[in-house]
């Protein structure tokens, strides 16, 4: 008894100062990593929230209404007893020009209203000014008739100078035609109304010299390429109307006249042929017994705005049928002014427009958004004129009071609403309402189009058919390579397709488009054989393995089955390819795309979603097959024996149980190669046309979102609408990760739930 009392244990002093230290070492180490992961993961949250603030910052002004103030009150600049008819300012907003009945020009300072230069037109007003006419704000033409049937023209300039390095802004008049008025009407009958545009070298005049009668007249001036002496030559014709004219407008391409009479009807005449007007169209524009009050050219002179005396204000511009025939048709309202529109004043480059009524109200609108960006009453007295700068910065309100206001603006981006990003939008010279992407233009009456629905239903389509190359293949490689074969084979090949997703995807989107993109359109025919061919071959080649002699089989280890299909699979491709051209020579005239596009209707691109959906696939296949097959071969396998012990099949098994238990794993697997697809950038962008179409043909391209911003970003102006715009398809994209990600993360804890007791 005291010989195994004096024996030493056995078991190891926990007390011991060795073993202490060791357990307090891996306590702190413990604590230590568990806080490490803990602020890393705080970190990753902490940075993806600044992400979504920083997104919404640059996103948020877009939608922000506009904001006017009144700097300052004065006086009208020069003579007050005169009524105004006419004001503009120019591009600094520093110096505003007023035109009086009389003809007299007053250049003065819009911050004071202190006069800097008066220009009498018409000495010792001599002549009655009977119509007043403005051109397009462009070009700064004014138009003067008189009683005597004659019209002067002049326009408005600004020399920028910088003396000692300051800006100096000197206005000054300038006359196209000739420093004295043009006779209109040979019998001297006064003059009505007017309307008139000047354009390189030519000048073009509509003047009303009766209720129903319209003179036309077109200058077009040549000069001598030998005396540089220049000449010009007159157009003259006459337009007859039904009822009394009220309101004429031309375009600045003096190719159309529009007019409007009593009655609220406007006649649209194509005058191209200045000798020759012709009738296009009369609509009936506004209501019964309502008056049309207002009528002005949109910046670019396509679409008409009608202002009437209810306070609506209606936007038409031609459309094209399939005849090629032109009809004006109303394409917007806005009914937001209380009373009569007084008059609008149009943006001098944004399809933009701003409007006053007589009670004293105030609206900026913009067509395209079909948005009414500000409405506001700030006069009880009824409103005059107003006048917009060129850079939409500033604005000049007259009101009854003869009180001359100068306001701030603040309207940068009237361009957006959630119409014109998301919904159909009816563009000028489209046929009918679209979506467009269309960041740029080379003209100056550019019509932005921000439509990001073709571009959210292009990373869908981009998407759509990744998901469909690549979830058979990898789901379907990664239950075969996770439960029938064999463990050596496995170890060459999942490290293999793992290391696949680590392929720069430039370089996939280099082969897809320099390489993949003329093979499959040379070997059409064989590349559709061969999706349908590679299936069936591996069908039947194991249908025909178990007649095979059983001594055979045997030379082959269980789960190698596999490596003999790679030579079939490599002949069955080959077969396909080469049988593809004579079935193209015998179906399909020898040019299946070219078959397609004229026989079927099937436009056929190059680069195309097929050439995508296949190299998009090879991107995604490595990560739904590493997840998957992470999470079937870690079915537990008391699992997996069990069911073989009951008597189940190795498939029954796979089917009933792995899958079953696996399921959160591969839907999850599943997921995450989707949102990795949603923002794929370089392939979509090396392979494909990058043509924002909304079209599900296989054959076509598209613009994903993220491709937009890969290609747009660098060219966009920082803080403009493009840009913002362009970060509004990043938050959208971030939005739809965030909510696919989520959405995951619901269905598989739900389903780890509900397998989790097999």
């Amino acid at each position: 008894m005291s010989e195994l009392t004096s024996r030493p244990s056995l078991l190891p002093d926990f007390n011991a100062p060795a073993a202490v230290s060791y357990r307090r070492w891996r306590g702190i180490k413990d604590r230590a990593a568990r806080h490490l992961m803990a602020l890393g993961g705080i970190s990753v949250l902490i940075a993806i929230i600044l992400i979504a603030f920083y997104l919404l910052y640059v996103v948020l002004p877009m939608f922000r209404p506009a904001h006017i103030e009144v700097l300052v009150q004065y006086d009208l600049p020069g003579n007050p007893e005169e009524s105004t008819v006419y004001y503009a300012i120019e591009e600094q907003h520093e110096i505003g020009l007023r035109a009086s009945e009389s003809g007299d020009l007053y250049f003065f300072k819009t911050a004071e209203g202190t006069l800097i230069k008066s220009v009498n037109l018409f000495e010792a007003h001599q002549d009655d000014i009977t119509a007043f006419s403005a051109g397009d704000p462009t070009q700064g033409l004014l138009a003067f008739a008189t009683g005597k049937g004659t019209v002067l023209l002049v326009q408005h300039r600004y020399r920028v100078t910088y003396p000692n390095d300051v800006r100096l802004i000197t206005p000054a008049v300038e006359y196209p035609l000739e420093n004295k008025p043009v006779v209109m009407d040979v019998n001297k009958n006064p003059i009505r109304l007017i309307a008139a545009q000047a354009e390189d070298n030519q000048v073009s005049i509509a003047a009303a010299v009766a209720d129903v009668i319209i003179r036309l007249s077109t200058f077009s001036k040549e000069t001598s390429l030998i005396s540089d002496e220049t000449t010009v030559q007159r157009v003259d014709a006459t337009i007859t109307m039904e009822n009394p004219v009220i309101k004429m407008v031309m375009d600045i391409e003096q190719r159309e006249l529009y007019v409007a009479d009593n009655r609220g009807n406007i006649s649209y005449f194509d005058i191209s042929n200045k000798t020759a007007p012709r009738l296009v169209q009369k609509v009936h524009a506004v209501p019964d017994g309502t008056v049309i009050t207002s009528l002005e050219f949109l910046a670019g002179g396509i679409s008409i705005l009608v202002g009437d005396s209810r306070g609506t204000i209606t936007q038409w511009f031609p459309v094209r049928d399939q005849e090629n025939n032109y009809t004006l048709q109303n394409i917007r309202n806005f009914r937001s002014l209380k009373a009569p529109v007084v008059t609008m004043a149009p943006d001098y480059s944004r399809k933009g427009f701003t409007a006053i009524d007589k009670q004293g109200y105030i609206g900026i609108y913009h067509t395209t958004a079909h948005r009414t960006v500000k409405k506001q009453r700030i006069s009880e007295e009824p409103l005059t004129f107003v006048a917009v700068d060129p850079r939409g910065n500033a604005m000049l309100v007259e009101d009854s009071s003869q009180q001359l206001q100068f306001w701030q603006v603040e309207n940068e981006h009237p361009e957006i609403s959630w119409r014109s990003i998301w919904g159909k939008v009816w563009y000028e010279s489209r046929q009918q309402p679209e979506y467009i992407w269309q960041s740029s233009s080379a003209s100056n009456d550019f019509e932005p189009k921000f439509s990001l629905t073709p571009l959210a239903f292009g990373t869908l389509k981009a998407a759509l058919y990744a998901m469909l190359f690549s979830i058979p293949l990898a789901i379907l490689g990664a239950i075969y390579t996770a439960y029938f074969m064999n463990a050596r084979m496995r170890a060459y090949v999942k490290p293999t397709i793992e290391m696949m997703g680590a392929l720069p995807t430039v370089i996939l989107g280099f082969l897809a488009g320099l390489w993949l993109a003329p093979f499959i359109e040379k070997n059409l025919p064989g590349v559709l054989m061969l999706m349908l061919l590679l299936p069936v071959t591996m069908l039947i080649s194991a249908y025909l393995w178990q007649f095979l002699p059983k001594r055979m089989r045997q030379y082959i280890p269980e789960g190698w089955e596999a490596a003999i299909l790679i030579p079939i699979i490599l002949l069955a491709g080959v077969a396909a390819i080469a049988l593809g051209r004579p079935v193209e020579n015998l179906f399909f005239a020898g040019n299946m795309p070219l078959w397609l596009t004229n026989v079927v209707g099937i436009n056929f691109d190059q680069r195309n979603s097929l050439v995508v959906g296949i190299a998009m696939g090879f991107a995604v296949i490595p990560t739904i097959f590493s997840i998957s097959e992470d999470a079937i071969y870690g079915v537990p396998k008391q699992l997996t024996t069990g069911s073989l012990a009951l008597g189940a099949t190795p498939w029954q098994t796979m089917m009933g149980v792995v899958l079953l238990t696996a399921s959160p794993g591969i839907f999850s697997a599943i997921m995450i190669g989707f949102g990795r697809a949603v923002g794929e950038t370089m392939i979509v962008v090396m392979a494909t046309g990058n043509t924002a179409i909304m079209d599900m043909n296989i054959f076509q391209g598209f613009r994903a979102l993220s491709a937009n911003i890969a290609v747009e970003m660098p060219e966009s102006e920082v803080s403009s609408t493009h840009y913002r715009i362009l970060f509004l398809a990043g938050l959208v994209l971030f939005a739809a990760t965030f909510l696919f990600n989520t959405i995951a993360e619901i269905v598989r804890q739900r389903l780890r739930t509900k397998y989790s007791n097999l």
